[in-house]
């Protein structure tokens, strides 16, 4: 019989300024995939690109995110 075993690995820390459930996803969508364009995020989180703009900037101006042409990864 073949035994496989599940890795469990723990959820990356949030940062604790962050308050909206929405910038908690748009940074865990970071945390794991790198970075992204806001297409690729509202594609994958099925959030508009004006929301997602808007939680962009706010991540900025805390300086968790930056920006790159149109690609956004955390800093």
């Amino acid at each position: 019989m073949l035994e496989t075993e599940t890795a469990r690995t723990a959820a990356p820390a949030l940062p604790p300024e962050l308050q909206s459930p929405r910038a908690k996803l748009v940074y865990l969508y970071l945390t794991t995939n790198g970075d992204a364009t806001v297409s690729e995020m509202g594609d994958s989180l099925g959030m508009k690109k004006l929301s997602l703009y808007s939680i962009l900037k706010t991540l900025r101006k805390e300086d968790m995110v930056d920006c790159d042409g149109d690609t956004y990864a955390l800093n």
